[in-house]
């Protein structure tokens, strides 16, 4: 992808191997950024990954202790409720939200973009996961100091369940960064694309893929998730094997 984003054209497509290109040419950076708009789409496209992750963080933490923490026979009911929705492929859904949204006016907007991800199952579960490795008997010191449930979630849950919502924050980030089918979907003007929308503009059948300018917008959308995840990488490995991690 990198040397494909600086290459010359047409050096695009060789034969053999070739870690390097004859010359180095950077107009495929140029044109991404102007031609695909991919400045705006970037703004468009963080504001939608940050914002469905702070509603899911806002929805998910809470339902999460209770299912992890309350014990109750509707707890239980929940529970299977969450892992039923797991079952469901996230394609099944698209329909009756496409119809949902356009009937309330919201497509080709931030919040059409945003809103049906405001919870999430998977997150749900992750952090549920997590939080079931503290023990009850902190909690219960915590309610005999005084605690209600708030704050035991505020002070003690949240600190000690952090690592697995860290997990979650990065898978969240990556999926509704790449996110393509449902913006296809809900964005019809250029000043709502996304940045995989944003690339398409190089992919049209009959004037032919622009591809110097399309791995080059791709090292640009690319360059933060990795950044992201490297600085990640530590709480999201404790997240995900609920294991210390030191060093």
């Amino acid at each position: 992808m990198v040397r494909t984003s600086i290459a010359p054209a047409d050096e695009t497509f060789f034969q053999g191997i070739a870690w390097f290109p004859s010359a180095v040419d950077l107009s495929g950076y140029a044109r991404a950024w102007t031609d695909g708009g991919l400045g705006r789409a970037m703004v468009v496209g963080l504001l939608q990954t940050l914002s469905i992750l702070a509603l899911q963080l806002l929805t998910c933490v809470p339902a999460a202790y209770v299912l992890a923490k309350v014990r109750s026979r509707a707890t239980g009911i929940a529970l299977t409720a969450v892992l039923g929705c797991l079952l469901v492929p996230s394609q099944v859904t698209l329909i009756p939200l496409f119809i949902g949204v356009n009937v309330v006016g919201w497509s080709d907007s931030l919040v059409g973009l945003v809103l049906p991800f405001t919870t999430s199952a998977f997150g749900i579960y992750l952090i549920r996961q997590q939080m079931m490795t503290i023990p009850d008997a902190l909690l219960e010191a915590a309610r005999a100091d005084g605690l209600g449930h708030f704050r035991r979630l505020t002070s003690v849950v949240i600190p000690m369940a952090a690592p697995g919502i860290a997990a979650f924050s990065v898978f969240s980030v990556f999926a509704h960064w790449n996110e393509y089918l449902w913006p296809l979907l809900i964005s019809r003007s250029p000043d709502m694309r996304t940045p995989p929308l944003a690339l398409a503009v190089f992919q049209q059948a009959d004037v032919g893929y622009d591809y110097p300018a399309l791995a080059a917008g791709a090292v640009i959308i690319t360059a933060p998730i990795v950044v992201l995840f490297l600085l990640a990488q530590k709480p999201f490995v404790q997240g995900m094997s609920g294991t210390e991690i030191t060093g």
